[in-house]
């Protein structure tokens, strides 16, 4: 089966990149802008709130080696779905908390999801993570891409991402690769 790609947005993209990047089957991870009006924004215009995008990471990936449904399942533990638009300190629209499908597929296995894990009731309030269709996404700047890669002693990348990679290698050990280099 040939590569697929899936869109998620859940707070800072400097956060979720490094949490699928570290995945066995995970190709490529780009942090980039979705969901909004504005065409080719900027990391400045989208921090203001003024185009409607999200922060947000595609993920091209290999189907054989992990499924759609355990991104999901991984999305949904490295951040708050039930907090709409944050995720922690960061507040706006921008870091709310989106699946963009790219095919009806996709699509039902998060509202799938969704369900199973309201009735587990693995957090005190509701999941509010949005399902959207597929939508043009736009690369954030270069200096954005592999950000935590290169900035691992930045303060927000210790306290703020560290925690969700070291959850979910803790979570998932049998999924992560053994070269990523953090």
């Amino acid at each position: 089966m040939s590569e697929q790609t899936a869109i998620l947005a859940g707070g800072c993209f400097w956060c979720l990149e490094p949490v699928f990047s570290q995945l066995q089957g995970v190709k490529r991870v780009t942090s980039g802008y979705i969901g909004g009006q504005t065409l080719n924004p900027t990391y400045k215009q989208v921090c203001n709130g003024d185009t409607g995008h999200a922060e947000a990471i595609r993920i091209d990936y290999d189907p054989e080696q992990i499924a759609f449904e355990a991104l999901l399942e991984i999305f949904f533990v490295a951040h708050d779905p039930t907090t709409p638009n944050r995720q922690g300190h960061d507040i706006g629209t921008q870091y709310r908390s989106a699946v963009f499908c790219q095919n009806e597929t996709q699509r039902q296995a998060v509202q799938d999801m969704i369900v199973r894990l309201d009735q587990q009731r693995l957090w005190p309030a509701p999941i509010v993570t949005q399902i959207n269709g597929a939508d043009t996404f736009y690369p954030a700047e270069d200096y954005h891409q592999y950000y935590y890669i290169n900035n691992q002693r930045q303060p927000y990348c210790m306290a703020v991402a560290r925690p969700k990679i070291d959850k979910v290698r803790a979570n998932y050990a049998a999924r992560i690769k053994d070269d990523i280099g953090y």
